[in-house]
């Protein structure tokens, strides 16, 4: 039941008000004073606030100061037989919620009290979800205790109070993004939004639209302005996953906005400032990219000011009993499936011993299928899937032993990727998003090695 004070000094209207708003489910707490009004204040947590401009001699604007500072996140209602635009501005200015004149319709003061009490909520369920935010990434919650992990929460503690731009590169799946919203939730940016985009699931001009926003006019359908992602995460963060993937043309403005700090709309004439914090992350190797003039050699050194290498979990083994049992827990409550209380020693054997290709993603996949399908209390062998018993990717290529002499490094590792990019088509009946889709890919990455190996594929709608 919503709580709300009405302080007025005319009793018949604190009467009308009690009734009408006590019919309304509401609880009504009323004051005849400034003086009582700002002592309930300090005592009580109400949801809406309904006060008098003119009390006596005493001002409502001291009541709507009062709950600015007691309670910030509670509306506050003038109410004045003395209607001027003066006042009004005054009580805006401070932080009022809405102002309405006597003598007001029953109508229109139930529309306020509604529409200030929705305010409350919703402002109530930002913050727990804020909160919320703040405590899934901090950094004690993710998980991993192995020294490589380690290294990089202490690296993540030292960056996040600042802007410096960051770099993460790594396997997909090794849980880059996740860093990305550490560094942020950890940092003076926390409250602000954090936006993300990923540059090789859309095509150019989309992306650079949806980035940088439009000018009514700048193309044929575009009849109305439109506020692009970077512009609306003003004062926070903004991540680009698979920077690599960006075109070239994209590559010269996101330049711009970390040269400049300034963003231009398609269409547009003059440049926009923009407050970012640029967090960027890559499964590529950048520096191989700029050798093949795909990436700006100049774009490259500003997002490079503090890399972040993320190791992938067949390097740090031992954080995968850890991040077992975090999963499982995860899914559980899911999944309402509370009786899984772990993992049998046998099938823990087998997770440690595979080499996981698709990382810590790939290992969460596993544990949700694990217990959706579990009927025994803790997840056993015959629970996981066929690739991670059977190990299918021990026996894919063969490693030449080191102790072979003129081994060809660069030409064995072409081998063994042309070989992956080969059973990826096939088992995708050559589509190439759904083989990407397999080796974790994006589909712009794809194509490119489908074309240096000189291979065959197709698009979805290619029949």
């Amino acid at each position: 039941m919503s709580s709300i004070l009405v302080a007025d000094d005319e009793k018949s209207l604190r009467d009308f008000l009690v009734i009408m708003l006590e019919e309304e489910g509401y609880q009504v707490v009323t004051a005849s004073s400034v003086e009582k009004a700002t002592r309930l204040i300090r005592e009580n947590d109400f949801d809406l606030i309904l006060t008098d401009i003119r009390m006596g001699r005493s001002s409502g604007i001291d009541v709507l100061d009062a709950a600015r500072s007691t309670l910030p996140d509670t509306p506050v209602v003038m109410m004045t037989a003395y209607a001027s635009a003066e006042t009004a501005v005054t009580a805006m200015k401070k932080g009022a919620y809405d102002y309405i004149s006597k003598p007001f319709k029953i109508e229109d003061i139930q529309r306020i009290v509604k529409n200030a009490l929705e305010k409350r909520k919703l402002a109530a369920e930002n913050r727990f979800l804020k909160t919320a935010l703040n405590d899934r990434f901090q950094i004690s919650n993710i998980i991993g205790k192995s020294e490589s992990i380690q290294k990089i929460f202490d690296l993540v503690e030292k960056v996040a109070q600042s802007r410096a731009t960051i770099l993460i590169t790594g396997e997909s799946g090794t849980g880059k993004e996740l860093i990305a919203k550490a560094i942020h939730f950890n940092g003076n940016r926390k409250n602000y939004p954090f936006v993300s985009i990923n540059c090789g699931a859309m095509p150019e001009n989309l992306l650079e639209s949806e980035l940088f926003g439009y000018e009514k006019g700048a193309f044929t359908s575009a009849d109305s302005m439109k506020l692009g992602l970077m512009e609306s995460a003003s004062k926070g963060s903004f991540f680009f996953d698979e920077v690599g993937d960006a075109p070239l043309s994209t590559q010269v403005k996101l330049l711009r906005v970390l040269q400049e700090n300034e963003i231009m709309r398609l269409g547009g004439t003059q440049p926009i400032p923009v407050d970012l914090r640029i967090i960027a992350a890559t499964n590529s190797n950048l520096s191989s990219l700029v050798e093949n003039k795909s990436f700006r050699e100049d774009l490259y050194y500003r997002l490079n000011v503090i890399p972040i290498h993320l190791p992938p979990l067949r390097e740090r083994r031992e954080d995968i009993p850890d991040l077992v049992e975090f999963f499982i827990g995860k899914y559980n409550t899911r999944h309402n499936k509370a009786h899984i209380q772990g993992i049998d020693p046998d099938a823990l054997k087998v997770f440690e011993r595979y080499p996981w290709p698709g990382n810590v993603r790939e290992l969460e996949n596993v544990i949700e299928r694990a217990v959706v399908l579990e009927t025994e209390k803790k997840i056993r062998k015959t629970s996981l899937p066929d690739e991670l018993l059977n190990d299918l990717h021990s026996d894919k290529v063969q490693v030449p032993e080191l102790d072979q002499s003129n081994i060809d490094l660069e030409k064995t590792l072409d081998q063994i990727e042309k070989k992956m990019i080969t059973n990826a088509l096939m088992r995708s009946d050559g589509i190439i998003n759904k083989a990407a889709e397999t080796l974790n890919l994006s589909f712009r990455s794809m194509r490119y090695r489908i074309e240096k190996h000189k291979l065959r594929g197709k698009s979805k709608n290619d029949d």
